[in-house]
């Protein structure tokens, strides 16, 4: 049966064609209301100043947490040092790369990671292979936004942090489709909401805030909206927002998520609407 004749929700922004035609061939009727904007900071003055302390040798632990992330901060830093100093300075260092996406960029660098940690590992599952590791100057390639407590977990550990924030997580220019998304959350007017990231669950919380439906969307989504979550840093952000995923892949990915989600909606549906007539 799949998704047919479910109305679905998704609040993807960069793959949210490819997330579209995923919705339609399972059979669903997509809704798309893009949720984030991700913006590179103005200024390459922050990204330069880490590259000088990098080849000062201020660090002895870099971690890259998102392939977008390096690409910016690669690309920033190029506009002072040339590749070659940049690789070689994080050759002179241990890398640690989070998931496979800032590989490629790394190969090219001429830098192979010694530290690989598996997606989707969250920040704490991160804890335990860096506790084990000798080096405590660590630096932290942010995402779109601080991570106070893994920042404050590697600290406990006797770590000097720094962290280089290159690009932010920002609500999208034209928020009239999210808008328009949280009134019908609110209205019980979708069947499955999928999300792939947690800013997303933070920017639909945020208008509906605005819009004086907070209430009503979090009732929504715990009562009768069927909750899709890509993975385990996801589901953390729904937890910590007194929610949970009805549906989660076995693999963290977009492709897997919605096979999943058609496989399992119909029955999860059913199952979610029950426990709380």
């Amino acid at each position: 049966m799949g998704l047919t004749g479910l109305k679905v929700l998704s609040l993807e922004s960069r793959r949210e064609k490819e997330m579209e035609t995923l919705i339609l061939r399972y059979g669903g009727q997509p809704f798309m209301a893009p949720s984030v904007k991700e913006r590179a900071i103005d200024s390459n003055a922050d990204a330069i100043a880490w590259a000088d302390d990098l080849i000062a040798g201020k660090f002895n632990l870099v971690i890259f947490t998102t392939g977008i992330g390096l690409q910016y901060l690669r690309d920033a830093i190029l506009t002072r040092y040339t590749a070659e100093q940049l690789g070689a300075a994080l050759q002179s260092v241990t890398v640690a790369a989070r998931g496979p996406k800032p590989l490629a960029i790394l190969h090219e660098l001429g830098v192979k990671p010694e530290i690989r940690i598996p997606e989707p590992n969250t920040w704490r599952e991160m804890i335990p292979i860096l506790a084990a590791r000798p080096e405590r100057r660590i630096s932290i390639q942010e995402y779109g936004r601080p991570n106070l407590e893994f920042n404050t977990a590697l600290r406990d550990l006797g770590a000097e942090v720094n962290t280089v924030s290159i690009y932010r997580w920002e609500l999208p220019d034209d928020i009239g489709p999210l808008k328009q998304a949280t009134r019908r959350i609110a209205s019980r007017d979708f069947d499955v909401v999928i999300f792939t990231t947690s800013i997303q669950l933070t920017h639909l919380l945020e208008i509906a805030a605005n819009l004086g439906l907070a209430d009503a969307v979090f009732d929504a989504l715990k009562r009768d909206l069927v909750i899709a979550s890509v993975g385990p840093i996801m589901n953390a952000a729904l937890e910590e927002r007194g929610l949970s995923a009805d549906i989660v892949p076995d693999h963290p990915k977009m492709a897997a998520l919605v096979r999943a989600t058609a496989d399992e909606a119909q029955s999860a549906i059913a199952r979610k609407r029950a426990a709380f007539q």
